[in-house]
């Protein structure tokens, strides 16, 4: 008996451990071998090995792995602990396909892609991302919580693509109200955007990051 309550234990405590959890005996390790070199950095490899992911597998990420890129988001840093975002998981097909046909009679070039299948890249789990309109530095807030998603779902081997297009189209577009609606979006928050998540079907290349926009002031 002792020994199944501490592996229900040790259960419940690893998302803890995987998001926000005390990273303080791993940095203190660290510190005494000096193992921080990209090459040995997990963290560091999984920044530098993402890629924007714009063809996805069908089957949709599930639940339970979401779940833990959902805590990653939300132990992103964020002004004054405010949390100020609202965020709306969709895996339901007949969501994404029906707001498409939206989108799709407003934008019939759209399918003259043989490859086109939904709005959101083709990916089968979409997340969005509202905010806080009465808090001016919310939006940063939520640029946070996207980019722990991203990362955490790039490390267990999940493409994403962040979107802007598409949340603009649904805010601006009657025809897309009910699905606007559907989101439940809380009153005084506005929808920013949203992230496709899938298994990627492609390995896309890096494209060049321009250095010389970083400068060291002295």
């Amino acid at each position: 008996m002792k020994y199944l309550k501490q592996t229900v234990l040790a259960a419940l405590l690893l998302p803890l451990v995987a998001c926000g959890g005390n990273q303080k005996p791993q940095i203190e390790a660290e510190q005494t071998t000096g193992t921080t070199e990209s090459n040995t950095n997990q963290v560091i490899e999984t920044i530098m090995t993402r890629r924007s992911i714009r063809q996805y597998k069908p089957q949709a990420v599930n639940r339970d792995t979401m779940q833990i890129i959902l805590n990653c988001g939300i132990n992103a840093p964020n002004g004054q602990n405010k949390q100020s975002w609202a965020i709306r998981v969709v895996d339901n097909p007949d969501f994404i396909n029906g707001i498409t046909e939206v989108y799709k009679k407003a934008n019939p070039n759209a399918t003259k892609d043989p490859n086109f299948k939904n709005m959101f890249r083709n990916a089968p789990t979409v997340v969005f991302i509202a905010h806080d309109t009465a808090y001016d530095l919310s939006q940063i807030d939520c640029g946070l919580l996207g980019e722990n998603m991203i990362l955490s779902a790039w490390s267990m081997g999940i493409g994403s693509c962040c979107l802007g297009g598409p949340t603009r189209f649904m805010t601006n577009t009657p025809e897309a109200a009910d699905y606007l609606k559907r989101l439940d979006i809380p009153e005084g928050y506005e929808l920013l955007y949203c992230i496709a998540f899938g298994y990627p079907d492609e390995t896309p290349a890096a494209k060049p990051r321009d250095e010389q926009k970083i400068k060291f002031i002295e």
